[in-house]
């Protein structure tokens, strides 16, 4: 569902060094830029459930503890067209409000602007999601929506 969601509404880039992340309550999204010619035998990555590590033709790109928790045996990469890695990671806690502020502890942070985007594109997917007849993918928030906007499942309907 959060694909669909995504396709019409966009995504919001935390544009890094080496490319970019991005998430929805889901997942989170690395791609990474690598130099044109890449094979996948020079790529190793390790994906753990609270940590990750790349490395391409022997050089680190990135290596520490993720922000929050993934599940491990669900997460993927995969390089496309020998020149870029994209990665998959299965968020554990997938409520609106888990939007991740930094792909690792205290690296590759979001900066104010693009943390503000990201809780408002999760408030609104949250909102599709608890709504499944209306279409949120250009709507406009304001608000409280941090931690993940507010809680209407006790309203009467």
């Amino acid at each position: 569902m959060s694909t669909h969601f995504e396709e019409r509404s966009g995504v919001i880039l935390c544009r890094t060094s080496w490319g970019s992340w991005y998430q929805t309550m889901e997942e989170v999204f690395i791609e990474v830029n690598v130099p044109h010619g890449t094979s996948g035998k020079e790529v190793r990555c390790n994906l753990g459930s609270k940590h990750i590590e790349l490395h391409v033709k022997g050089q680190e790109i990135f290596k520490g503890k993720l922000f929050g928790t993934t599940v491990s045996d669900e997460g993927t990469w995969t390089l496309e067209d020998k020149c870029l890695i994209r990665i998959v990671l299965m968020k554990t806690n997938r409520e609106a409000g888990n939007c991740w502020a930094s792909l690792l502890e205290g690296q590759y942070c979001a900066d104010a602007w693009v943390q503000d985007q990201m809780q408002r594109k999760l408030t609104l997917e949250r909102f599709h999601r608890e709504n499944p007849g209306f279409d949120f993918s250009g709507a406009e928030i304001s608000g409280n929506f941090a931690g993940g906007g507010p809680d209407f499942s006790n309203l009467q309907k």
